[in-house]
């Protein structure tokens, strides 16, 4: 049986646990997070973070996604 994460989904809410970064609300492939931050996660791996309603960068690495939310929340 394979344990590891099957999605970008399932990869992010690791790597949200493994930071410590608090999940506020669970919306499918849109994810709220402390500090005031939207991910959304795209069919290609991708991850867009928003503040405010806007785009601040996409991310397709989710260890700089996770720093970037620790360092400029």
């Amino acid at each position: 049986m394979n344990d590891l994460p099957q999605t970008p989904k399932e990869w992010l809410m690791l790597g949200l646990r493994e930071y410590e970064i608090e999940v506020l609300a669970d919306h499918g492939q849109k994810v709220e997070v402390e500090k005031g931050y939207l991910i959304e996660v795209e069919a290609n791996g991708l991850f867009k973070l928003y503040s405010d309603g806007k785009v601040v960068a996409p991310f397709d690495d989710l260890d700089e996604l996770c720093s970037f939310i620790k360092q400029y929340g």
